[in-house]
């Protein structure tokens, strides 16, 4: 007789299922929970309690505030300190159960199976919301200052295993919390600021690497208005940065890691930044980089005038000397009277573009843009002239000179 080695024990198919609950993206969610309170199933059961998570609050109101579907919920100053708001009732529930009910039924075989398949996914839901409630009171404390201010330079670094032990020691929750649920659970989640800014919840775990971007940044602006205000002479050479770090952040990092990282922000060198309108400047205005897929465009990109900015991966041969070290190099700029349509021809390949279409095809490009009402070909061609200035050669998808 043949072994069936398919068969899971019960320990890895609950982990396994809750691991998929937990990736579930977050409207999926909301409406299973939603059409789960609705059946008739749920009303008819005697041994089911129905509440709220300790500590939670609900959005009473959304006329005011309207966050997409991938919303969580947003912060909110209350009585000088921070709280968190859920955005829909699903996020917050918390179910009860009659336990020795629930045994006296499976002992004497009256519960249906309907009602058990309900009452393991009423569980899955109880499961989720701890670990997403436990993990929005930690963040709130371990990213106060931030969330406060939303300067970026008050971030902590905050790795998913570092917050997975604060919240195994400070909650008690029916699973262990560990870094690879978090990141499951948080993958395309976003929070409101109190600002009303729309943010990643990912962006509340940044890398040390990610911190030193925000902290050369900083310095690379303040060095502007100290040239302007006579302070300084000349742009620093990347040992004074590398000196300012360590003096102001305690951050020890090499010259050539200084380097990489300007080449990431597309920050020149001293030589050029003394000489240059540098890139990073002319797109100060810009937007964050987004997606370059047809649910961002729909959601974030409008259907208005303006500059844009494409970057993708490219290979070794195609990168210019300045881009070596760039994650994500500037591969195309353009301009056009509608930014979301003329992006959705880059996506589809009906652009003109081929060489593009390349490199958007792959799904990891990401795209940047700026509102300009009047005179967008003017601006692109200002921006083509700076990027060319800056690095030395122009984007390698753009075919001419606008």
């Amino acid at each position: 007789m043949k072994k069936n080695n398919n068969k899971l024990d019960a320990v890895t198919l609950g982990k396994i299922v809750l691991a998929r609950c937990l990736s579930q993206p977050l409207r999926y969610y909301e409406r299973s929970v939603v059409e789960m309170e609705r059946s008739s199933h749920f009303h008819s059961i005697r041994w089911l309690g129905r509440g709220l998570l300790t500590g939670a609050n609900v959005e009473s109101d959304l006329s005011t505030h309207r966050p997409g579907p991938s919303s969580l919920g947003r912060i909110v100053h209350l009585d000088s300190d921070l709280s968190f708001i859920y955005r829909h009732v699903a996020f917050a529930r918390e179910y009860s159960f009659d336990e020795t009910m629930i045994g006296d039924l499976r002992a004497s075989g009256a519960i249906a199976d309907d009602q058990i398949a309900l009452l393991h996914r009423l569980r899955l839901v109880n499961s989720r919301n701890r670990l997403t409630h436990a993990l929005i009171n930690s963040l709130l404390c371990a990213q106060r200052d931030f969330l406060v201010t939303g300067d970026p330079l008050m971030l902590v670094p905050l790795p998913q295993a570092h917050i997975s032990r604060l919240i195994n020691e400070s909650a008690e929750l029916p699973m262990v919390a560990d870094a690879s649920r978090i990141s499951r659970l948080v993958r395309r989640l976003t929070i409101t600021m109190p600002d009303g800014v729309i943010l990643p919840l990912s962006r509340l775990f940044p890398s040390e690497r990610l911190l030193h971007c925000y902290r050369l940044d900083f310095l690379i602006k303040s060095e502007k208005q100290l040239l302007l205000a006579g302070e300084i002479e000349r742009p620093w050479t990347d040992a004074q940065l590398a000196g300012l770090l360590e003096q102001r952040y305690e951050t020890c990092l090499s010259r050539r890691s200084i380097a990489a990282i300007r080449h990431q922000l597309a920050v020149p060198d001293c030589r050029r930044r003394a000489a240059l309108t540098d890139y990073r400047a002319a797109t100060e205005e810009f937007s964050a980089l987004l997606p370059l897929t047809q649910s961002a465009l729909a959601a974030h990109i409008p259907p208005r005038a303006g500059v844009y900015e494409i970057r993708s991966p490219v290979t070794a041969e195609s990168r210019c000397p300045a881009d070596a070290a760039e994650r994500l190099p500037v591969v195309y700029i353009g301009s056009t009277c509608d930014l979301r349509k003329r992006l959705t021809d880059h996506l589809r390949g009906s652009s003109g573009n081929m060489t593009l279409h390349l490199h958007v095809a792959e799904g990891r490009a990401k795209v940047r843009f700026r509102i300009v009402e009047q005179h967008w070909r003017q601006v692109e061609r200002h921006l083509y002239l700076t990027y060319r200035e800056t690095f030395g050669v122009p984007p390698p998808c753009n075919r001419m000179s606008p």
